[in-house]
């Protein structure tokens, strides 16, 4: 399961949080520190806090969770959602955490952990049915997810169609998905080709699509449309991390993908981006270390 976090999940929990963030100075500046991925001057502003708000106590799961300590990030959002048991952005916090574990633990814990991890999207999308971000993990699930842990492709196919509904060019993205796994790779690139069509300002649109051509082994297809990639967002540090992860998959290229990796460290990220541990694992990857 791959499970993305958006940028616009922070400004979310901003707005849902508005009146604590006018009495809470402390929260401001937590939410500041994790805007700019120092997670752990986030918790150290957050963890004193006498009687937290359920705001914080997810802020603090997502700072765990950022932090790679599911745990931890579990318990708080336990905490969250039961402060305010409406909240579908809650369970989705919570549902990626139980989603992490499963990726993380052993073969005992980890059937118990993605269902956990389905039922918490499956409850943010009951409690919110625009929640794109829930509906998006929750698809992700049911195409990776094998039947007995309540995945499948017919369910994935229904999520599509309600991403489709919120996000044509997201919808479009699903459905490659679903197309791919299901080996037919003119129609996915067709959808890929479409999303893109429909959101021509979406720099990930166009990585997306240079990453399948590089799996189809199309790698001079794969370098134009990285290169259109960076002219879109000349400055955007997730086209370096994506170009780079593709020629170390590709196994090609790998001197490039060393600079382009050091160069990423060196940017300035935000949540939306991958994590600087994922990285520094790539460069250790390709350093022999």
């Amino acid at each position: 399961m791959g499970f993305h976090w958006k940028m616009r999940q922070l400004l979310v929990f901003a707005i849902l949080c508005a009146p604590l963030c006018a009495a809470s100075s402390e929260y401001e500046r937590a939410l500041e520190f994790y805007s700019h991925t120092d997670y752990q001057a986030s918790l150290n502003l957050l963890l004193p806090v006498q009687n937290k708000a359920a705001a914080e106590r997810a802020l603090i799961g997502q700072n765990y969770f950022m932090l790679g300590d599911t745990k931890h990030a579990t318990e708080f959002f336990q905490q969250a959602v039961a402060a305010e048991p409406n909240n579908s952005v809650y369970y989705h916090w919570l549902g990626r955490a139980f989603g992490r574990r499963a990726e993380m633990g052993n073969p005992f814990t980890a059937l118990g952990y993605a269902s956990k991890a389905r039922q918490n999207f499956e409850k943010a999308v009951e409690l919110d049915p625009k929640n794109s971000e829930a509906i998006n993990d929750l698809f992700e699930f049911y195409l990776e997810a094998p039947g007995f842990m309540g995945g499948g492709m017919d369910k994935a196919a229904k999520a599509a169609e309600r991403i489709a509904e919120l996000n044509a060019a997201e919808g479009d993205y699903a459905r490659a998905r679903i197309e791919e796994k299901h080996k037919d790779y003119h129609r996915a690139e067709q959808h890929l080709r479409r999303a893109m069509e429909l959101a021509p300002r979406q720099v990930g649109r166009v990585i997306d699509l240079a990453k399948f051509l590089a799996k189809q082994g199309r790698f001079e297809e794969s370098e134009q449309t990285f290169v259109a990639a960076e002219k879109l967002a000349p400055d955007a540090p997730k086209v370096k991390y994506a170009r780079a992860a593709t020629y170390i998959e590709t196994r090609r290229n790998i001197e490039k993908a060393r600079e382009l990796l050091e160069k990423y460290l060196a940017s300035s990220l935000t949540p939306d981006d991958p994590s600087r541990e994922e990285a520094q694992k790539l460069l250790r990857q390709v350093s022999g270390g």
